[in-house]
C-alpha cells in the first residue's frame, strides 16, 4: 500500500542566522548595523516553499540559545513543520555575516565551526518521518562532513524506499569544504577532484539535481559545462535544472545537447539587481512549487525565475522571498511594473502576505496609552505625575492577572505609551500579547508626532511586535490646508512603518464640534486608501449598522488583507458599550475592542489619591476588565 504523503518537501541542511549589513555599498569592515534574518540554504528553501503554499518541513539542528529559538520560530512563522528541528545542547546555531558592496560583490563570513546543524545524526529522524513526504531536499554542504553525510545517506535511503523523490541542491560553497580561507565565503568555485567524487556518490539516487554552471562543474568534475552534464548523466537519470543567471534556466530530462546552443532556455525576468544572495534558494522554492505539483517545466521555471527576480531586487534572503499571491501578481503584471523594488502594489502584497501570523480575533485590549488625561488626573488629586509610570505597570499586572485567571491565551492586548509607560511596555513585550504604542502628540490638530515628524529613527528602537498606533482628528469638511498637513504626516508615517516592518493602527475620531453622519468615518478611510495608506488596523468610534456596512464593504474591496477594526470606548459607560458590542456582532471585520477609561478611570484616580493600595487597584481594574470581556464574548 502506498505511503500517505502529508508533506510536500523535507529540507535537510543548513538553518542559521543571517546578519545582513544595512549600509549598501559599504565594506564589512565599515558596516555599522545589521538586520537579523533566517538564513541557511535549506532554511531559506523551507521557508520559501512554505510561503508558496507547499507543506514543507525542516530537518536540522539548532543551538539551545536565543538564535536557535529564533530560527525555529521563524521557520514556524513561515508555515514550516519544525517537529524535527532538534535542539543541540552542545553546539551553537550557525551565523553568517554578509553585506552588499555592489551588484557583483557580496562579502560573506560563515561562523559555522562545529555548529549545530552540521551535527545532525541518524538518530534525529526515522523512516516514518521521511516517508510521509513527497520529496526530500538536501543541500550539498551537508555532504561535506562524515556525520552529516551519514545522516543524508540514511534519509536518502528512506525517501527512495517510500517512493518519494530526492532533490539535490548542489549549493557549493568552497569555504565550507575547506578549500578557501575562513574569511572568503564569497568565492563560489574552486575545482577539486575529491569534492567532485564525493558529490557523485549521491547522484545515482537523485530525481532532481539543481545548480548553477559552476555547481554543475563541481558535480560533473569538469569546467566545461557540456562535459560536466554528460558526466552527471552517466551516473544519474535525474532531471537536471541548470540555472543560467539573468538568462533564466534550462531543464534537462534526457540526453545532454551537443552544445549549450541546444538548451531550451526558459527566460528570466529583468529587474534591477540589489542582492543576488538567496536568489537561488527562492528560485528553487518556485521551481518546486510547480514540479512537485506536476506542472509543466515552462510553468515551474516561470515560478522559479520570478521568485529569483523578486529576491535579487530586495535586501535579505528568506524575508525577501515571495508569497504565492505575490508571485502570481508579479507574473501576471510584470509588463506593467516599471520598478520592481519600489512598486507600491507589489510591496504592499509582500508586506501583508508574509508577515508573522498573530491572533486577530476576539481581541480584548486594555487601552492605557493616555498621557494628557492621566497627567490631568494626577494634578487634580495632587499626585506627583511621576507616579503614573508605576500606575501603568500595575495596569499591566491587571492584564496578566486576567489573562491567567480567565485562560484567554493570546486574546488580550494593551495600548501603552512610552512617555509614562516604558516599564509597562517592557513588562508586556515578549508575552505574545497584542501591543499597540502611540506616536501622536496628544490632542494635536493638525497631527504632530512625538519627537518630531521623522518617525523612522524612533521606530528602529521599537520591538517589531509593537504596533504603531496613531490617532488623527480628521473630518471630510476640514480646510484644504488642514487636510494636506494631516495627510502628509500620515502618509510619511505609513511609509516609515512599511520600511521598518511594524504594523500600523490608524485611529479616526471626527472632531466633536463638527457635524457627523453615517458617511463621515468611511469617507475619511476611503480618502486614506486613495492616498496609498493601507493601515493594518483601524480603531473607530462605534458605527451605526449603516456605517458598519459601508466600512465592511470598503475594507473588503480596497484592503482585504486588513487585520480589522477595533472599537474604541471614549469613556462610555458599560451599558453603552454593551449596545456598541452587540451592534458589531454582525460584521466579522470587527475583531475586538480597545477600551481604557471605562475600565481604569475610577481605580486609577483612587490610587493616585492614595485611597486604595496597589493590590486593590489591580483587583478593581481586573474585575472591570473581566466585566467588559464578558459583555464582548456574549454580544
Amino acid at each position: 500500500m502506498k505511503q500517505q504523503k502529508s508533506l510536500d518537501v523535507i529540507c535537510l541542511g543548513r538553518a542559521a542566522v543571517d546578519l545582513y549589513g544595512q549600509q549598501i555599498g559599504s565594506r564589512l569592515e565599515d558596516m555599522s548595523s545589521f538586520a537579523k534574518y533566517l538564513g541557511g540554504s535549506s532554511g531559506n528553501i523551507a521557508a520559501g516553499t512554505g510561503r508558496l503554499g507547499l507543506k514543507s518541513a525542516m530537518l536540522t539542528r539548532v543551538g539551545d540559545e536565543h538564535m536557535g529559538r529564533f530560527v525555529r520560530e521563524e521557520l514556524a512563522n513561515n508555515s514550516v513543520d519544525v517537529s524535527h528541528v532538534v535542539t543541540d545542547k552542545e553546539r551553537l546555531t550557525g551565523l553568517v555575516i554578509l553585506g552588499v558592496k555592489d551588484q557583483d560583490t557580496f562579502p560573506l563570513i560563515f561562523y559555522r565551526k562545529d555548529c549545530a546543524d552540521m551535527a545532525i545524526s541518524c538518530d534525529d529522524f526515522d523512516y516514518d518521518y521521511i516517508a510521509q513526504s513527497q520529496s526530500l531536499l538536501i543541500t550539498g554542504t551537508h555532504l561535506s562532513q562524515p556525520q552529516s553525510y551519514e545522516a543524508c545517506q540514511q534519509a536518502i535511503k528512506y525517501i527512495k524506499r517510500s517512493g518519494g523523490k530526492f532533490v539535490l541542491d548542489i549549493d557549493y560553497r568552497p569555504v565550507l569544504w575547506g578549500l578557501s580561507s575562513l574569511g572568503d565565503g564569497e568565492t563560489r568555485f574552486v575545482s577539486d577532484e575529491n569534492v567532485s567524487k564525493h558529490l557523485q556518490t549521491v547522484l545515482p539516487d537523485c530525481d532532481l539535481i539543481v545548480g548553477t554552471e559552476e555547481e554543475i562543474h563541481i558535480a560533473g568534475g569538469s569546467e566545461n559545462t557540456i562535459t560536466a552534464l554528460n558526466n552527471i548523466r552517466k551516473l544519474s537519470d535525474a532531471t537536471i535544472l541548470l540555472k543560467l543567471g539573468v538568462e533564466g534556466c534550462t531543464v534537462l530530462d534526457a540526453d545532454i545537447p551537443a552544445s549549450e546552443s541546444g538548451f531550451e532556455v526558459f527566460g528570466g525576468f529583468k529587474v534591477e539587481v540589489l542582492n543576488v544572495l538567496g536568489a537561488g534558494d527562492a528560485f528553487l522554492s518556485g521551481f518546486l512549487r510547480g514540479w512537485l505539483r506536476n506542472e509543466s517545466h515552462k510553468t515551474s521555471c516561470a515560478y522559479a525565475n520570478a521568485c529569483g527576480a523578486l529576491v535579487v531586487s530586495r535586501h535579505g534572503c528568506t524575508p525577501a522571498s515571495p508569497s504565492e499571491e505575490e508571485l502570481f501578481h508579479f507574473i501576471s503584471e510584470y509588463t506593467n511594473i516599471n520598478d520592481v523594488a519600489n512598486d507600491p502594489t507589489l510591496n504592499y502584497l509582500h508586506r501583508v502576505t508574509t508577515r508573522t501570523p498573530k491572533n486577530s480575533e476576539d481581541l480584548c485590549i486594555l487601552a492605557f496609552d493616555h498621557r494628557k488625561q492621566f497627567y490631568d488626573m494626577a494634578i487634580e488629586v495632587g499626585a506627583d505625575p511621576k507616579r503614573i509610570n508605576k500606575m501603568k505597570s500595575l495596569l499591566t499586572q491587571a492584564v496578566e492577572k486576567v489573562q491567567r485567571e480567565q485562560n484567554l491565551a493570546n486574546k488580550v492586548g494593551v495600548l501603552i505609551d512610552d512617555t509614562y509607560g516604558q516599564d509597562a511596555l517592557n513588562q508586556a513585550t515578549g508575552q505574545g500579547w497584542w501591543i499597540g504604542r502611540p506616536v501622536e502628540l496628544p490632542s494635536s490638530r493638525p497631527i504632530e508626532l512625538e519627537g518630531g515628524r521623522d518617525i523612522s529613527a524612533r521606530l528602529q528602537t521599537w520591538p517589531i511586535e509593537h504596533i504603531v498606533k496613531c490617532l488623527v482628528f480628521y473630518h471630510p469638511d476640514d480646510s484644504t490646508e488642514l487636510q494636506v498637513a494631516q495627510e502628509r504626516q500620515i502618509t510619511e508615517l505609513y511609509q516609515a512603518c512599511c520600511n521598518s516592518g511594524h504594523e500600523l493602527l490608524l485611529e479616526i475620531i471626527p472632531p466633536h464640534d463638527m457635524d457627523k453622519d453615517d458617511s463621515t468615518v468611511v469617507t475619511v478611510m476611503e480618502r486614506f486608501y486613495n492616498l496609498g495608506v493601507y493601515p493594518d488596523w483601524w480603531k473607530l468610534p462605534s458605527p451605526t449598522d449603516t456605517a458598519w456596512k459601508s466600512i465592511d464593504d470598503l475594507i473588503k474591496s480596497r484592503a482585504p488583507h486588513c487585520k480589522g477594526v477595533l472599537l474604541l470606548g471614549l469613556d462610555a459607560p458599560l451599558e453603552v458599550l454593551q449596545q456598541t458590542f452587540a451592534a458589531s456582532a454582525k460584521f466579522d471585520i470587527c475583531k475586538g475592542f480597545a477600551v481604557g477609561r471605562t475600565i481604569t478611570s475610577q481605580p486609577c484616580k483612587q490610587w493616585l489619591a492614595n485611597e486604595i493600595n496597589d493590590e486593590q487597584m489591580v483587583e478593581q481594574v481586573s474585575q472591570n476588565y473581566i466585566s467588559l470581556i464578558e459583555i464582548w464574548q456574549s454580544r
